[in-house]
This record gives C-alpha cells, sequence and structure tokens, in this order.
C-alpha cells in the first residue's frame, strides 16, 4: 500500500466501487490520555491512562457508516508512517473502501491530542499533517465516484476548497451533501449553498452564526439556526448532546428529536462523529430526514457508552434494538 513520493491518487471508479457514500475523511491518530481534571495553562498534571486510538472527524464517520450497512468509499490522504498504515489497516477491517486515499512520504499522518475527563467531557488538539494537503485534483480524480453515490459527507478537519469542487460535483448530480462544520471555521457562503445538511453542535452554531451576523445578533438557539438557514443550506440540525438535536427548515416549524439514553457515559469522544455517519447511512438508504435524525440520535446515544471514538460505536442491529425500545 506504499506510495512513491508525491504519487497521484489512487482512483476507482464508480463501477468498481458503487460507493453509497463518500466522506471527504481526515485521518488522525488519537494519542488519549486520561485526567481528573482540565490542567491549567502552564500546569503539569499526572495522567491515569494513556492510549492510541483511531481517530479524525472524517475516518470516525466513515466508520460509523459502514457499520450502519452503507458502502463507504474515503477520499483522504494519509502519510507513510506507522500512523498511515494504522489507517489502512483499520478501514480494512470495517470494509471502509479506501482505494481513494492517497499515501504520501514526506508528510505525516495527523495526530490528535485528547485529553479525557473523569467526568466523560474531554479537550482535543489536532495537528492535520497529511490531511490538510487534500485539494481539487483529489476531488476531480474520484469525480465519477462522487455522482454515483448516495450522499457526499464532509466535515471541516479537510481543506474547505476540496469540501466546495466536491460539494459542487455531487449537487450537479442530485447526490445528497452533509456538512460537519467542526472544527467551527468561517464557511464561505459559496460552500453553504452546496450543502444539502448542515450539522453544528451548539457550540459551532452559535461561532458560525456570530460570524456571519455579529455577535450582539444572534442569542437563541433558533435564532443562530435561522441565520444559517438564510446562507444558503437546506437544513441545519443542531446537536444538543443529551438534550438530542433539533431540525430547522426554511418555512418549517423547528422538529425536535429528544435525547436517548443508552447506559452510563464512559466518554463523548467520537459521538458527533456516530451522528455523522448515521446520518449518512440513513439518508443514504432512502429515509426521509427526520427518520435519519431519530437513527443518527440513538447512534450517538450508543457511541458515548464505550471507551474512544470507536469502543461502543454501535451497528446497525444495535441502533434498531434501542429503537424498538421506545
Amino acid at each position: 500500500m506504499r506510495a512513491p513520493r508525491n504519487s497521484a491518487i489512487r482512483a476507482a471508479g464508480a463501477t468498481e466501487m458503487n460507493a453509497e457514500v463518500v466522506c471527504l475523511a481526515s485521518w488522525n491518530a488519537d494519542l488519549v490520555s486520561h485526567l481528573a481534571r482540565a490542567p491549567a495553562r502552564g500546569e503539569t498534571v499526572l495522567a491515569h491512562g494513556f492510549e492510541v486510538s483511531p481517530g479524525g472527524k472524517g475516518s470516525n464517520a466513515a466508520v460509523a457508516c459502514a457499520r450502519q450497512g452503507a458502502r463507504v468509499a474515503l477520499l483522504a490522504r494519509i502519510g507513510a508512517d506507522d500512523f498511515g498504515r494504522m489507517a489502512l489497516a483499520l478501514w480494512a477491517r470495517e470494509g471502509v473502501d479506501a482505494s481513494m486515499v492517497e499515501q504520501v512520504e514526506g508528510e505525516p499522518s495527523g495526530v490528535a491530542q485528547i485529553f479525557v475527563f473523569d467526568d466523560g467531557d474531554n479537550a482535543i488538539a489536532v495537528a492535520p499533517g497529511a490531511n490538510a494537503g487534500l485539494g481539487v485534483r483529489h476531488v476531480e480524480a474520484a469525480a465519477a465516484t462522487l455522482r454515483a453515490a448516495r450522499v457526499v459527507m464532509a466535515s471541516c478537519e479537510v481543506p474547505l476548497i476540496a469540501i466546495r469542487a466536491a460539494f459542487a460535483i455531487a449537487r450537479a448530480a442530485g447526490v445528497t451533501t452533509v456538512l460537519n462544520p467542526a472544527p467551527a471555521l468561517p464557511l464561505p457562503d459559496a460552500l453553504m449553498r452546496l450543502t444539502d445538511v448542515l450539522t453544528p453542535n451548539e457550540a459551532e452554531l452559535h461561532t458560525l452564526a456570530c460570524d456571519a451576523v455579529g455577535a450582539s445578533t444572534v442569542q437563541s438557539v433558533d435564532g443562530a439556526a435561522q441565520a444559517l438557514l438564510a446562507r444558503g443550506p437546506h437544513a441545519v440540525v443542531v446537536t444538543l448532546g443529551a438534550s438530542g438535536c433539533r431540525l430547522y427548515r426554511r418555512a418549517a416549524a423547528p422538529h425536535a428529536v429528544p435525547g436517548r439514553r443508552a447506559g452510563d457515559v464512559v466518554d463523548t469522544i467520537g459521538a458527533g462523529d456516530t451522528f455523522s455517519g448515521a446520518l449518512a447511512a440513513a439518508l443514504a438508504r432512502g429515509e426521509p430526514l427526520e427518520t435519519a435524525l431519530s437513527w443518527a440520535n440513538a447512534a450517538a446515544a450508543l457511541s458515548v457508552t464505550g471507551r474512544g471514538a470507536l469502543g461502543g460505536m454501535p451497528d446497525r442491529a444495535h441502533v434498531g434494538r434501542l429503537l424498538a425500545r421506545a
């Protein structure tokens, strides 16, 4: 799987992979430390546990989507290093098509340094590495696969120029586009107009809305969501953690999906990525958006009962059993 320096991406045509969901994916090796509390600036705190685990919002969402039964292909870049080989092994195990992934010499794979606190919350710092090089040339090489998909999804851990190019190809072909705006960055209106479903959490929602219209204008979740809708996405889905999520569409009343409890919270790493992947899988199999949100919400609730991004990430049968208990 090792590619020569500056090699062209390995691209497969749509007839070869027949992907239902294409994910513009970030890959990060998660370096996770478990702490009683957050350290103050300049302070050293002893950790009571450490592990290296698979991560990256795009990779996590792709794995979540595959576990929900969708055929998933990645568009991504990784380093020709141990962390990159870790990614390839993961995707092979999970049945995620990595034939469009570029592995490059001389660039490190992405890394996330994660502090998990005893109350289950976390703080994360990401060094993008090879993720930062995903660009228009990669998207153009994958155009046939993007057009043949049912859903194209992305997060802001890969360059916005690549997301915009991919969403333009997808939307022209009638493919649904899903953007998780994390980390929250200023998003150009052209990208917003190419987005069918925008899925910020509450903090990201307010950051994006304030960037657009000013902090003094936006006070409530409803107001912030309406401010983002005005910029072009067809729907805004605000994820609210244990409180569920809320759907906003123009000329329609908000639709609330209540939170679920699936067990004790171990940690919240990857819950949003699980939500994204399960949402994409449900949309790809033709579920209405409201139904897809219930499915994604249940998947995210299950994900926090296991350790790390993948430890609690459920399969389709597991989500179905939780929903059947309602």
